[in-house]
């Protein structure tokens, strides 16, 4: 079998688990999963404001080249999120706003770009969200083989094809498939608890108390003192 594949599969995260987790949020999804699944801060958006969460469409390509991203297009169905690695460093402008307009007809709410993005002005009048490792004007070629829809690595975390990506102003999380409803029941249950103690600090309880702190500060050795 060659090394190089573009694979057809139609493992998704069923789209109200999806809704549910955008809703939540990267970090409260983060901390809902033991605090796993966090792709590298290096990884930042393009524009402000951008909560999503939608399946893995995988993809690997040589740097500076984004022909697999254009073999992608194919295998996106509407809700998917593209996340693009490549094999060695890169930094190029992997995807411009003609490759996220033909993403974006066959349904993609966004790109996770271990490498850069360019057309930056473009995209953020379109809207579509896309989290990068640089900006750059420097142009890509199409001419390398790569793969789609195989596990890839993006930030630190493996990502699988499938797997729920969400992604917002904190940054990307990945959550694996197999694990997504039981990550999004933990998270709801997190942000209630977060309602629940936002209340109280409005109200003006000090955190040293709401969490129990004093004790601790006493064992670290931390003294209050009285100016005279």
């Amino acid at each position: 079998m060659s090394r190089h594949r573009i694979v057809r599969t139609s493992r998704r995260v069923p789209q109200d688990v999806l809704a549910g987790l955008a809703e939540a949020g990267a970090a409260t999804v983060h901390e809902a999963d033991g605090r796993r699944g966090a792709v590298s801060p290096d990884l930042r958006p393009i524009q402000a404001g951008a909560r999503i969460a939608g399946s893995a469409v995988t993809v690997s390509c040589h740097p500076g080249d984004n022909l697999m991203i254009h073999a992608a297009v194919e295998q996106v169905r509407p809700g998917d999120v593209v996340v693009v690695t490549t094999t060695s460093p890169c930094t190029d402008g992997m995807l411009g706003d003609l490759l996220a307009t033909s993403l974006r007809a066959r349904g993609a709410i966004g790109v996770v770009l271990d490498a850069g993005v360019r057309d930056v002005a473009e995209l953020r009048a379109m809207g579509f969200q896309v989290w990068s490792r640089a900006i750059s004007t420097q142009g890509t070629v199409k001419a390398s083989p790569g793969s789609v829809n195989v596990p890839i690595v993006v930030g630190g975390q493996v990502i699988n094809p499938g797997d729920a990506i969400v992604a917002d102003d904190d940054g990307v999380v990945v959550v694996p498939h197999e694990r997504a409803a039981a990550v999004l029941e933990q998270a709801r249950q997190r942000a209630a608890n977060e309602d629940a103690k936002r209340e109280r600090l409005a109200a003006g309880e000090l955190g040293l108390d709401m969490y129990q702190l004093r004790p601790l500060l006493e064992k670290l050795g931390v003294r209050y003192v009285d100016e005279s």
